[in-house]
């Protein structure tokens, strides 16, 4: 259960200087932005909240504006280790606005921080406002995912490699 708690009334909005610092929102026009500044919801969240966990449904992805986020993931013997550290600008939860499915990762901020939510009812809204803006956040989207595919298979690479060799220069009596 997520423990990120609703905008307060005096919580600040998101300006278009914010959102122009986002890869997300490149290329965006001023018009489209200022639509953003006026619909999307940022939240706060203090040291601690998860803002999810791994397995639970999903249907918004965020944006820090401030603070750092750590990603964990859940290993098959049950294990939690921390994945990544996310901060300003960066976004996470962008997989459940492509494929539905529960959450890959938990979520927790490392201190306070302030969140821009975006739920995949207001990517509908963003669709059916302006087609060509909604292309280019999606493009956006596909990019930042593309790169960290390339990350991810280079640490992979880099971790079967190191597993490999020692494997293989481990006497096998000791095995």
């Amino acid at each position: 259960m997520s423990s990120v708690k609703p905008p307060r009334r005096d919580e600040p909005g998101v300006t278009i200087a914010q959102l122009r610092e986002v890869g997300l929102f490149g290329a965006l026009s001023d018009e489209f932005l200022d639509h953003l500044v006026a619909t999307l919801t940022v939240q706060r969240v203090m040291p601690g909240d998860t803002i999810f966990r791994e397995g639970d449904p999903a249907r918004e992805m965020y944006v820090v504006l401030d603070g750092e986020m750590e990603v964990l993931k859940r290993s098959r013997r049950g294990r939690e280790t921390r994945v990544a550290i996310l901060g300003p600008n960066d976004s996470f939860g962008e997989m459940s606005i492509i494929d539905m499915q529960p959450r890959s990762a938990t979520v927790r901020a490392l201190g306070a921080a302030r969140l821009l939510k975006i739920s995949t009812e207001e990517m509908d809204a963003l669709y059916r406002h302006d087609l060509k803006s909604y292309s280019l956040i999606v493009l956006n989207l596909a990019r930042d995912l593309s790169r960290r595919l390339r990350v991810t298979d280079g640490l992979l690479a880099d971790i079967t490699a190191n597993v490999l060799e020692e494997y293989v220069q481990t006497p096998a009596g000791k095995r």
